[in-house]
């Protein structure tokens, strides 16, 4: 029996790197283009790179911003990767974009100073905060390591939600976590094994038949 997960598609995003990375750990994944295409599925992953501003606007065009607030506030899982976390926001920095607001908290710049390379770019460890977490199964939560790229970092209000968290400038919110909400702003689809066990793990959560030991 397969575990049907749909991979969001608002008009960008790593789409193909995200799906191939499902298949790799035993899931069946499809892209879909409007919530009416959502039908009898496990699990829904929203990918993510660019501009903020051109994703929100992409969902709400498409009409996933209504969706997504509905599927995550009756937590049934959901992955948001990238601007997949920074979405589920209120409002950001970059040109005061309005989230969704599934989330209370706002979207940051990392700070300019000499010295200090923006976006951050590569390879960086993500500090696990909720201990025995479903999502870290099989990782180190102390010094695994995933890849990043991007300017901004998502602030939430509610401190309890942090998942990890990262150095750069300072500590920064890398992911979230509540209940079958997880949010990542590294890329699980480019962190080769360490990111496809934040896949599997997130399977593995949709149906349990998914194996995790990568």
């Amino acid at each position: 029996m397969s575990i049907d997960i749909a991979i969001i598609n608002y008009g960008m995003g790593n789409l193909r790197s995200v799906e191939n990375a499902l298949v790799k750990v035993g899931a069946s994944p499809r892209i879909v283009g409007c919530p009416t295409d959502i039908q009898d599925v496990d699990g829904v992953v929203l990918p993510g790179v660019g501009a903020l501003e051109d994703c929100v606007d992409g969902l709400r065009a498409s009409k996933f911003d209504d969706f997504l607030s509905a599927w995550i506030r009756e937590d049934r899982p959901f992955m948001g990767v990238c601007l997949g976390l920074q979405a589920l926001f209120e409002v950001s920095e970059e040109r005061n974009v309005k989230g969704l607001g599934i989330f209370e908290g706002t979207v940051a710049r990392f700070n300019s100073r000499p010295g200090l390379k923006i976006p951050h770019m590569g390879w960086n460890e993500a500090r696990l905060r909720q201990l025995g977490s479903p999502f870290w199964n099989g990782l180190d939560g102390a010094k695994d390591r995933f890849y990043f790229v991007h300017s901004y970092y998502a602030r939430p209000e509610n401190s309890d939600i942090v998942l990890t968290t990262t150095e750069y400038d300072g500590e920064f919110t890398s992911s979230i976590a509540c209940g079958n909400t997880l949010a990542c702003q590294f890329h699980p689809e480019k962190s080769q094994s360490n990111g496809l066990k934040i896949y599997a793990n997130f399977a593995s959560l949709c149906d349990k038949r998914v194996s995790t030991s990568l």
